[in-house]
């Protein structure tokens, strides 16, 4: 069977040179040796950005550069952009441009409530991360450590998308429906992302994982008769009729109904649990308090799908049992993706030190009945468990730490 063209497309005035041509080779030469880890100990030339897109060309396979903050991964992310114009650069960081994380202080019996501001274009560039890692095979993406913090079940969000094709047979009331459960929003007046709007015997939807183009939808009766992708600036027309498209959920946090459900029952018999383990402590209090803030939170969930901290019965939604790991960015790629961790002598020790410092601030939230213990499962991986979901990693620094060095071979140091 002869070797498989790599789908990547490197487009540079530039060629190889200096120490490049040979940490190129060396590279990719372990690679196919089937060596799992290497480190990349600085190149000389034109960058190091330039030796790692030759490998990645090369080497054909969807890619993960994982960095430790977000100034670093927007650098990379637009250095990778124009090496791979014709191919799928995205950038996953977290979406907050503000955040204050949950937590309550017994010494001054202080809860302090989440308070975070998102930022819409970074979400949109999280949708169109995930879109393209299981959409195609020609995908890099550049994330901060945000990629280890539950994300969400791919399993739910593949569920959840919506297939539509020129001649389906489906209602207009029942498309509305279903774009309502995958977290769109109506509005009529004012198109923006994760939105839809009725025109007549048309809908239009601006995509989760965009903010620049309408997907217009024309039914003749119950059959979906055109599709159209429009400029959301000029409403000029991008592509016409096409014959088939996926509109992927607005958030990652959904689930089936049937599986909110489950969830709910789920919920409410550990609340009962918790409630009564709290009584018996003799802990009125805190057996009160859990009992109503969970049950608005049940309620919510109900009637709207969602509630302000959602995120805290994830496990629930996931099908995860108390203690697996979360499903993470890391899970929405195919097994033989590629890791690079650029700058791994600080990456790796802020990968090592996320879980501990999320987990002490939650205990306490459960320990007084702020939260049902499930809020522990809501975090980033652990370290040994973001290791067990690699495939292949290539660590890139010029002063690796002692863990790095000690993981990989000597034949694997470039």
């Amino acid at each position: 069977m002869g070797k498989q063209k790599s789908p990547f497309r490197l487009k540079s005035e530039f060629k190889p040179a200096g120490d490049q041509p040979k940490a190129i080779r060396k590279l990719l030469e372990n690679l196919r040796k089937g060596v799992k880890e290497q480190i990349l100990l600085g190149v000389t030339g034109s960058g190091k950005t330039f030796s790692l897109a030759n490998v990645i060309a090369l080497w054909g396979k969807p890619t993960l550069v994982m960095v430790h903050n977000k100034i670093l991964a927007a650098q990379l992310y637009r250095e990778f952009k124009e090496f791979f114009p014709d191919n799928a650069v995205e950038y996953f960081v977290s979406y907050y441009d503000y955040y204050r994380p949950e937590a309550y202080i017994p010494e001054k019996d202080l809860y302090i409530e989440k308070d975070a501001s998102i930022n819409d274009i970074l979400e949109k560039y999280r949708h169109s991360a995930t879109k393209s890692v299981l959409e195609r095979r020609d995908v890099i993406v550049v994330a901060s450590v945000s990629a280890i913090y539950g994300l969400g079940a791919p399993e739910n969000y593949i569920k959840l998308r919506l297939q539509l094709h020129k001649g389906m047979v489906i209602s207009h009331g029942k498309l509305l429906k279903r774009l309502v459960e995958m977290g769109y929003e109506r509005n009529d007046y004012a198109l923006k992302r994760a939105t839809f709007s009725v025109k007549g015997d048309a809908i239009e939807i601006i995509p989760s994982h965009s903010d620049e183009e309408i997907i217009r939808i024309e039914f003749w009766d119950d059959e979906i008769d055109r599709i159209t992708r429009l400029s959301l600036l000029n409403r000029e027309v991008i592509e016409d009729d096409i014959e088939h498209i996926v509109i992927w959920p607005a958030t990652h946090y959904l689930a089936p109904r049937p599986t909110v459900e489950q969830a709910l029952k789920e919920i409410e018999k550990d609340l009962i649990e918790r409630v009564a383990w709290f009584k018996k402590q003799g802990k009125e209090v805190e057996a009160q308090r859990l009992f109503q803030r969970t049950s608005h939170d049940i309620e919510m969930i109900r009637e709207l799908g969602t509630c302000k901290g959602i995120e805290n019965y994830s496990r629930y939604f996931d099908g995860r049992k108390p203690g697996e790991p979360p499903f993470t960015l890391l899970d929405y790629f195919p097994e033989d993706f590629l890791l690079i961790i650029d700058e791994s002598h600080q990456t790796i020790p802020q990968i090592r030190a996320m879980y501990e410092g999320d987990r002490s601030r939650k205990l306490k939230l459960v320990e007084y009945g702020w939260r049902l213990p499930s809020a522990l499962d809501n975090r980033p991986l652990k370290f040994e468990e973001f290791l067990k979901k690699l495939n292949t990693v290539i660590y890139v620094s010029a002063t690796p730490g002692d863990w790095e060095i000690e993981r990989v071979c000597s034949q694997g140091r470039v």
